[in-house]
């Protein structure tokens, strides 16, 4: 049994905001979530540190759906941008937390490869954290059916925050082979990059009406 023993939540802002929750466990392990909400940061942090971080403590880390859906079913009203946010930083975790003890990237504790790199298409992707990105091309890499994955490149204080092992080449985005997902967070370093307040733009039509951009 892989104990949770602690969690806490990073809020940064190396050229944009972030929010990474790490997940530690009684025999050494650690994983990290992205829990990054667009102009709505800080309520995934309270609701991670106010509500889902107390029922973590102690529980086998092991145990990934029933962690999901105890913290999905745990609430009366369910779903909801913030809600789930906090949950999928959990999940996300705590799969780099299995792949990790495991002792092989996340893609491999999936069932393999279905593809050598990942075909990609540069639009968006930038307001989630790199460790977002991560765990994402480890599932592209594996899933049978896949697409496109968005992809634009951080900002270079982002990039020294959440050091990788995926990298882009050649056209195509390629996941490493480090156990897990392949993405920590420098904690030191992202203190030095404090939360920055900022919201997405509202904007109205001509004829007044509000509309969302």
């Amino acid at each position: 049994m892989m104990k949770i023993s602690a969690a806490r939540v990073i809020v940064s802002c190396p050229g944009r905001n972030f929010v990474t929750l790490r997940i530690v466990t009684d025999d050494g392990f650690d994983g990290i979530g992205d829990a990054t909400l667009n102009g709505r940061e800080l309520a995934v942090a309270s609701c991670l540190e106010d509500h889902v971080i107390p029922c973590l403590i102690g529980r086998d880390a092991s145990q990934i759906e029933d962690i999901w859906q105890y913290l999905y079913r745990g609430a009366y009203w369910r779903r909801g941008p913030v809600t789930m946010s906090a949950v999928s930083a959990v999940d996300t975790a705590l799969w780099d937390i299995k792949a990790k003890a495991a002792g092989m990237p996340l893609y491999q504790l999936l069932d393999g490869r279905s593809r050598n790199h990942v075909r990609t298409g540069c639009h968006g992707a930038t307001d989630l954290s790199p460790v977002c990105m991560g765990a994402a091309l480890h599932f592209d890499t594996w899933v049978p059916n896949f697409g496109v994955q968005e992809y634009m490149q951080h900002g270079e204080e982002t990039e020294q925050v959440f050091p990788h092992d995926y990298y882009f080449a050649d056209g195509y985005l390629h996941v490493g082979e480090t156990p897990g997902h392949g993405v920590t967070i420098k904690e030191d370093l992202a203190e030095k990059f404090p939360y920055q307040r900022a919201y997405l733009p509202v904007n109205r039509l001509q004829d007044g009406t509000m509309w969302n951009w």
